[in-house]
């Protein structure tokens, strides 16, 4: 019995050496995994599977002409710009456009597709490597991301966009959801700003812009004024912004006649005049600003004068309806005509020095039932408000977007 059971451990530590020695010959023969090459395709071509050559589109260049300097003769070139006239437009050709040039591998000299791109969303492949070439437009592939900004104010809204990561274009969007309700030359330091936007990308990399705003909210002097785009008529080419109650946030009137300027001179019964030297009423708001910036006109009206005075220069006045009416001073050029439908944001003039005028500014004036008035103590009316019956499918929708931007924009401001 007990050689028996000498014998079975013997022979299990036989097999147990043996196995080991399988386990440590597996280890010694087993080769490394080679990792699988990134395989990059671009205008559905696999690259690697050319000699690629990229350039751009020089003066004097043409599509025939670039042909030919890679070996098509004059006859080549004849056959195919007839074969792709249909397709491709080659007088659509312009200077510092890129192009690629696809070339054999195993013949370098041999050009099998030429790509042209006209714009940064499209471009066109002439496809030579057939008898009879052929041509076609194609899309870039586009990719929508989407991400929340959240940011205190620190020097202008533009810096601080621009520290904040996002596109420059976030700047304009977000002065023109709110240029009825955010007076842009009163903002803060501290004061702050957190937005929900939808962004394209080309090619899952390169930016491309914003595709859309989904909610917004602007906090100054402790007063938050939230924006959410909603359609109530779903033919709309685009939507309306709305406060969380529902209510319009555009107004009748803009909030001034410039996108970003200071305010230099506000409305006063007795101010010091730089140029007469002396005290006397200043009945406008003063907005300076680099000459030739754009006037918008706060209002849709008519235009019921347009010239110059040797007080107010180049000038333009906008009569509204029965109960406003608006002035525009000093402009260096008038835009429009007496007697002209203007819409609101429409450009009336370029900010000058004409007239009475130390520097380069609009002086803004403004009247309710013919009397001056100063605009910035007005209280405006508002444009078309939302219908009752869809109040309750817009409230539904925007509970969630505000939840979100308050979560988010609490992390900020007490960070």
């Amino acid at each position: 019995m007990r050689y028996f059971t000498l014998l079975l451990v013997a022979t299990l530590a036989t097999l147990a050496s043996c196995g080991n020695d399988k386990n440590n010959d597996e280890k010694e023969t087993a080769k490394p995994i080679a990792q699988k090459q990134k395989v990059v395709k671009e205008f559905g071509f696999v690259l690697d599977d050319y000699v690629v050559v990229r350039d751009t589109i020089k003066g004097g260049d043409t599509f025939g002409g670039l042909l030919q300097k890679e070996g098509y003769n004059a006859g080549d070139v004849y056959n195919i710009t007839q074969a792709i006239k249909d397709s491709f437009n080659l007088r659509n050709i312009r200077i510092g456009k890129p192009y690629t040039l696809l070339k054999n591998k195993d013949n370098p000299d041999s050009l099998e597709v030429f790509v042209y791109q006209p714009d940064r969303l499209s471009y066109y492949v002439i496809d030579l490597r057939d008898s009879i070439a052929k041509a076609y437009k194609q899309k870039l592939p586009i990719t929508i991301r989407r991400r929340t900004i959240a940011a205190n104010i620190e020097g202008s809204l533009a810096q601080t966009v621009q520290e904040a990561g996002a596109s420059p274009a976030l700047t304009h969007t977000l002065s023109e959801i709110y240029a009825w309700s955010v007076d842009f030359f009163k903002i803060q330091k501290d004061d702050s700003f957190a937005v929900t936007i939808n962004e394209r990308y080309i090619s899952d990399s390169i930016y491309a812009g914003i595709e859309s705003i989904e909610a917004a909210v602007f906090e100054t002097r402790g007063v938050k004024k939230y924006a959410f785009p909603f359609k109530q008529d779903e033919k709309a080419t685009r939507p309306s912004f709305y406060d969380e109650e529902g209510n319009a946030l555009k107004s009748m009137f803009l909030k001034a006649p410039l996108k970003f300027s200071r305010i230099t001179s506000r409305y006063s019964p007795r101010r010091f005049h730089p140029v007469q030297k002396r005290w006397k009423a200043h009945k406008g708001t003063d907005y300076a600003a680099p000459k030739g910036t754009p006037i918008m006109t706060t209002a849709s009206g008519t235009v019921i004068a347009a010239g110059y005075t040797a007080g107010n220069g180049n000038y333009v006045k906008v009569r509204h309806n029965g109960t406003y009416t608006t002035q525009y001073l000093h402009m260096s050029k008038i835009k429009v005509r007496k007697g002209q439908y203007v819409s609101q944001g429409d450009v009336i003039g370029l900010v000058g020095s004409t007239g009475l005028a130390t520097g380069p500014h609009v002086c803004y004036r403004f009247w309710v039932n013919g009397k001056q008035v100063d605009p910035l103590r007005q209280k405006m009316p508002t444009s078309k408000p939302m219908e009752e019956k869809y109040k309750p499918k817009y409230m539904e929708y925007m509970k969630p977007l505000k939840k979100e931007l308050d979560s988010i924009s609490k992390i900020k401001i007490n960070k």
